[in-house]
């Protein structure tokens, strides 16, 4: 079969031990087979890299910046802080603040005391936040600044379980209090004033180290505990994906209290790599500024990178639109073809057809190798700064054709797979394994299979076969051991013998490939009992130049519906009053081509068609109709656009409700 790889004959199941490949790639980069809590990275990076840069924050307030040497040190003299104030082992804080050093710091300066945080950020509303610092049982609360203080209007209830209150700005903190409050300076001076060195916690690897929570779109937020084992194994298994170079800059876009980003982040540091943290609103002015190597982010930052291309394309001369659209064909062709010699599509080809795309791959290799050499690298420069050398995207499915075009320019995004409650990451796709739409191959000792969905939780289900679609489960020693409180919640998830259901749909290729999609609750069911997946049915709209965002409706329906965000280029149309957004029948002739391209889909069914389409305003996190990693709230968006999804089928027909 495939080295590394232990498979159940004819069965979706794969243990992945290491590759050759797999073995290369982490002996390429350091050692930490020794690591047994997160806060023992520190001391050793700092001997290793002492003078290395490792933090940049320039949109912080004040800009800040931290060697290894100083990071390192920052973090002992909060941990000596904290310690003072009577912080110690098997206590919980509630870390409620925003990207920056700081945040780093104080998180570090908590595990270091034995300590574990539980995390989220500051913007979110208040009755989380309460919930979080209750159901945590916060002995201290670190907050973004005053302001949130202030807002979170604690009450007599949790206020005597509270030891201290520090704040990550340097403001003065109120005067008059229950609980001591100390701003980031005052923290930093009450360690500075303690005698000797204070010396870090040492703990297990099964001992608690954060606590995030779910998104909470379903019902209260659910805490995710993960011990030191779980996160360090991320750091010890990455290098599969990401090899990295010490000095190499790394861009911190997402965040920081996330899963994906938060492991990303001590993984990219833990190579001697400097790290910048920026924003969404910041992020295209610091791709130039930074020209960062290494990237992580979310499918909906591509989507965005991919249209500020589109945008600028459009605006050229008919000659120019059509000389780069050719050569992006070109480009896009050779690549797919090189792809399908490689064997690295979402199902397999014969003998045949791969010697077909090597042929084809050959004869267009020179007018690739053209574009390669005069285009791309100018719009790679004017994208991600030129310097972009390893993209990593997760967090939610990639369109293949933001795939495509990524890779036809020169720059290949490596995807990868996981949950908070895998601490995150279960896949990712490799370098020498990049197989176009699948989330990758297990990181080395996880194991994954493919379950019946047709049965009942908590009973043991039916393995299914390769190329079968069933419920994701995964095992391995990144996965929770329970969720916080929640004996329930556990008990509907977790097996016995430690498998973890996903809740995510999907199949397994035999090379261990896993392809999702979709998620189990957002399957839409049509009332002749059919069963539509939507995410697939959505990256294929997503390719029309005409869509921004989009998201497919029908529950118990005959038919499927879509909400459409338009793209900046129709909205521009609709103004200027060429093909305007109320002309039903401009509305009916996008439907038409929306539905050719649902129709060209690999395995297309005819019950995968649209009877009706609306322009909507665009899904964002101000809105509140996207999480914070970007990602869509379908309960949210079907609630807010719930008269429009009943007209739908009232009519049969087109409503505009773009405001124009």
């Amino acid at each position: 079969m495939f080295r590394g790889l232990k498979v159940r004959q004819s069965k979706a199941y794969v243990n992945w031990k290491a590759t050759r490949s797999d073995a290369r790639a982490l002996q390429s980069g350091p050692d930490w087979s020794d690591l047994q809590q997160v806060h023992g990275l520190w001391p050793q990076l700092s001997a290793s890299y002492g003078d290395r840069p490792a933090l940049d924050a320039p949109h912080a307030s004040p800009p800040e910046r931290f060697t290894y040497g100083e990071l390192s040190e920052a973090i002992r003299n909060t941990r000596a802080a904290l310690q003072s104030l009577g912080l110690g082992i098997g206590d919980v804080v509630a870390l409620l603040a925003d990207n920056g050093p700081r945040w780093l710091i104080a998180d570090q300066g908590v595990m270091s005391s034995g300590a574990a945080d539980a995390v989220r950020g500051s913007a979110a509303p208040v009755s989380e936040l309460q919930y979080i610092i209750r159901d945590c049982g916060a002995c201290g609360l670190i907050l973004q600044d005053r302001t949130l203080l202030e807002r979170l209007q604690l009450d007599d209830a949790t206020l005597p379980s509270l030891r201290f209150v520090v704040l990550l700005s340097d403001e003065e903190p109120p005067a008059h209090f229950p609980t001591k409050v100390l701003s980031w300076v005052q923290l930093q001076e009450l360690g500075q004033q303690q005698a000797g060195p204070s010396a870090a916690a040492v703990l297990s690897g099964e001992s608690l180290a954060t606590i995030l929570y779910t998104s909470g779109t379903t019902g209260k937020p659910k805490g995710v505990p993960l011990c030191h084992r779980n996160i360090i194994y991320q750091v010890q298994q990455l290098g599969v994906t990401v090899q990295a170079q010490p000095g190499e800059r790394y861009l911190s876009v997402l965040p920081i209290w996330h899963s994906y980003e938060r492991a990303a982040g001590y993984y990219m540091l833990s190579l001697g790599c400097q790290q910048t943290y920026t924003s969404i609103r910041d992020l295209r002015d610091d791709l130039q500024a930074v020209k960062p190597q290494l990237l992580t982010s979310v499918p909906r930052i591509w989507e965005a990178l991919l249209g500020g291309f589109e945008n600028v394309l459009r605006q050229q001369s008919p000659s120019s639109q059509r000389f780069v659209g050719g050569a992006l064909a070109c480009s896009r062709f050779h690549c797919e073809q090189w792809r399908t010699w490689r064997d690295l599509h979402p199902y397999p080809f014969n003998p045949l057809q791969r010697a077909a795309g090597l042929l084809a791959a050959t004869l267009t290799l020179p007018l690739h190798r053209l574009a390669a050499k005069l285009l791309w690298p100018k719009v790679r420069s004017k994208l991600t700064g030129g310097q972009l050398n390893l993209a990593i995207s997760g967090g939610g499915a990639l369109s293949q054709h933001v795939d495509g075009f990524f890779e036809a320019i020169g720059i290949e995004l490596l995807v990868g797979y996981g949950l908070t409650e895998t601490s995150p990451v279960l896949t990712t796709r490799r370098r020498w394994a990049n197989r176009r739409g699948s989330a990758g191959q297990p990181l080395p000792g996880t194991e994954i299979r493919i379950v019946a969905t047709d049965q009942p939780p908590g009973e043991a289900r039916d393995v299914m076969n390769w190329c079968e679609q069933g419920t994701v489960q995964a095992r391995g020693p990144q996965v929770m051991e329970e969720y916080h409180n929640r004996p329930e919640a556990t008990a509907k998830v977790l097996s016995q013998d430690g498998w973890f259901d996903t809740g995510d749909l999907g199949y397994l290729l035999p090379d261990g490939s896993l392809f999702l999609t979709g998620r189990a609750k957002d399957t839409i069911v049509l009332s002749n009992g059919e069963n539509i997946e939507p995410t697939p049915l959505e990256d294929a709209l997503l390719s029309h130049p005409a869509v921004e965002q989009v998201m497919l409706v029908g529950q118990d329906q005959r038919t499927l519906a879509a909400l459409v965000v338009p793209s900046s280029s129709s909205q521009e149309k609709s103004a200027s009053g060429d093909n305007a957004a109320n002309d039903h029948e401009a509305l009916e002739a996008l439907r038409k081509q929306l539905n050719e391209l649902l129709r060209q889909r690999r395995g297309a069914r005819p019950d995968e068609r649209l009877s009706a389409i609306a322009f909507v305003p665009p899904f964002t996190v101000e809105n509140g109709l996207l999480t914070l990693t970007l990602k869509q709230r379908r309960d949210r968006i079907a609630t807010e656009h719930q008269q429009l999804i009943e007209s739908f089928y009232r009519q049969r027909g087109l409503i505009e409700v773009m405001p124009r």
